[in-house]
């Protein structure tokens, strides 16, 4: 079940890049990296286009934390590795919305390497 409301997917889709803040092990944000994210059903997944574990990324799997921000959307996000079963729908959604334009960084990121990076982001509740 997603937490994501209809008008951030949209809002998230339409995105070009969005900003990533990978929360640090002293809990002080990490500055914001600007990264390109897809949805795929319900639910946004990014990947590091650097690789594995590197930058924001690493940041972000080890603390299992960031705050997204896209435009007026600016939410506080649990960081999960993606489930192996959403990989091609994540290319897919890489190909459909960057695909056209940037086709050799989308060939890229949609290599073995690359896919094994994609992380799921859920938004936190607040309490």
């Amino acid at each position: 079940m997603s937490a994501w409301t209809e008008d951030e997917l949209h809002r998230i889709s339409a995105a070009q890049e969005v900003d990533i803040a990978p929360v640090r092990s002293n809990g002080e944000l990490r500055r914001p990296t600007p990264i390109w994210i897809v949805r795929a059903g319900s639910d946004v997944y990014v990947r590091a286009a650097y690789g594995a574990n590197k930058g924001w990324h690493g940041v972000a799997r080890t603390s299992r934390q960031a705050r997204l921000r896209v435009g007026s959307v600016d939410k506080d996000v649990t960081v999960e590795d993606a489930d192996q079963a959403v990989l091609d729908a994540v290319d897919a959604a890489y190909r459909e919305k960057y695909g056209r334009r940037y086709a050799q960084i989308v060939d890229l990121i949609t290599d073995p390497e690359h896919r094994a990076t994609t992380l799921r982001l859920q938004p936190q509740h607040a309490a």
